[in-house]
């Protein structure tokens, strides 16, 4: 669904029930269908959500049995919604309907909380009850709303904290030994005039254990320093409607061990990786928006299928898409990864490759790669078909190791360079390069690629998902 028309069909129709004569239709409605309401303004956790609303989402998670639909009003609730060992019944899901509200992972820095060193140092020691070093690899503070990272990200490339002495204004770091924090300001602000926040919660959404028929609708996370939507354990058949992780210090969202994921409708904005499923975790997206990512786009790492359908991807992460095998577990099986009908569009100027390694599989169709390289390292392979690759700028260069297979039918190619193993192809010798590979019959190679009906992700059609500024 168009994600700007989705939410103003959602303010209108919670301006429409919000009215007194049709919130009571809907009460009434929502006790006949076992709906559990949560309201952190006029709830209490002594209620049992039914006749009167609970105040936490953890009441009402806790309330809800197979079939129970536990409804947020909506708001920024500072709390995560844990999930763990939950069970539904097939057809009779636990859901959790967030109706437009926010997970909101930070808490404010407060100056009464803090050691003033004087020139606008301050400190806190034992800021968070325990840092580790994943934790401290995921770290931001928010300066006025925005992520100050300092140049650090879990899965990209990142920068050294600094040395407290070397401290310019509006900057942090950690001293280990110390376990503290510390910020410098302008001369002469205060801590509580500058408007700093820190992320207090590992993840909006959390599931874990033995879970199963599971509904999480209509929410955003933000500001957590791990993952918008973190899932561990054995979920079988978890469903995800119409989400959005924003400016967290991981993933948007992370798949993990045998979790089953279905994902309608996700926007993934600022986070350091916009999603990233891993071990054996199976996992299907649909409708999904990413862009201002850090470490990773898109990165599925491990031994099991995933899948993406309308997908666009405005990419500026260090490594736009990667499929790849852990190289220190033993792996069951493929990494594969289906795309259809998927626009993954770099920023001017910045390279990025697609990589595809060892026991990895990439299947496209319908696809339009612009502006990224292409690389495919022994073992891996990828299989292509009625899809584009061509520069923004700068043209693209595929590499295909000689023991990396590659197939394909029906693209379009507009290269800097292309080389399978120790063979160079131009667009003149283009037929040499079909005949080593024993495809790519009815693909070309032109100058400019320009778009043809059938050939290529739907452009038009996938602005559609873009989120609003």
């Amino acid at each position: 669904m168009d994600l700007g028309l989705w939410q103003s069909m959602k303010k209108a129709a919670y301006a429409f029930f919000m009215k007194p004569v049709f919130l009571l239709t809907y009460l009434l409605f929502c006790a006949s269908v076992s709906a559990i309401q949560v309201d952190p303004v006029n709830g209490h956790d002594a209620n049992d959500g039914v006749s009167a609303p609970v105040k936490t989402i953890a009441r009402g998670v806790k309330l809800a049995q197979p079939g129970d639909t536990v409804h947020l009003t909506q708001a920024t609730y500072h709390e995560s919604v844990v999930l763990a060992a939950k069970r539904g019944l097939p057809g009779k899901p636990v859901t959790v309907d967030g109706h437009g509200s926010v997970i909101e992972g930070s808490e404010p820095v407060q100056a009464v909380d803090w050691e003033s060193l004087g020139d606008g140092l301050f400190r806190k020691v034992k800021l968070m009850p325990h840092m580790d070093p994943a934790i401290l690899g995921r770290w931001f503070f928010l300066w006025n709303g925005r992520m100050n990272h300092m140049g650090r990200t879990s899965k990209g490339p990142s920068l050294p904290l600094k040395k407290v002495a070397d401290l310019l204004p509006d900057e942090w770091t950690y001293v280990q030994e110390e376990d503290a924090f510390y910020v410098k300001l302008p001369a002469g602000q205060g801590l509580d005039a500058a408007n700093l926040r820190y992320p207090l919660r590992s993840s909006g959404v959390a599931l874990s254990g033995n879970g199963a028929h599971l509904v999480v609708r209509n929410l955003t996370c933000t500001h957590v320093y791990n993952d918008g939507f973190n899932i561990h354990g054995d979920q079988v058949d978890t469903v995800f409607e119409n989400i959005a992780a924003i400016d967290c210090g991981d993933d948007g969202f992370s798949a993990h061990e045998a979790a089953e994921c279905r994902v309608d409708g996700f926007v993934s904005m600022g986070n350091s990786t916009g999603l990233c499923d891993t071990v054996s975790s199976v996992t299907h997206f649909e409708n999904v928006f990413i862009s201002g990512c850090l470490g990773y786009d898109i990165f599925f790492i491990g031994d099991s299928p995933h899948s993406m359908e309308n997908v666009l991807v405005e990419s500026s992460a260090a490594y736009p898409l990667s499929v790849a095998q852990h190289v220190d577990r033993p792996q069951k099986g493929l990494s594969r990864v289906t795309l259809k009908n998927v626009l993954i569009r770099r920023a001017p100027g910045k390279a990025g490759d697609v990589k595809i390694t060892r026991n990895s599989l990439l299947v496209a169709e319908n696809c339009t790669f612009e502006g990224l390289n292409m690389t495919v390292t022994p073992g891996g392979e990828m299989n292509l078909t009625k899809s584009v690759v061509k520069g923004r700028g700068a043209k693209p260069d595929v590499l295909i190791f000689d023991e990396a297979v590659w197939k394909g039918s029906g693209n379009r190619y507009d290269l800097k360079s292309l080389r399978k193993g120790p063979d160079f192809f131009t667009e003149k010798s283009f037929a040499a390069f079909q005949n080593k590979v024993s495809s790519e019959a009815d693909s070309k190679w032109t100058e400019g690629a320009a778009a043809e009906p059938g050939i290529g992700a739907d452009e038009t059609g996938l602005e559609r998902l873009r989120a609003p500024k």
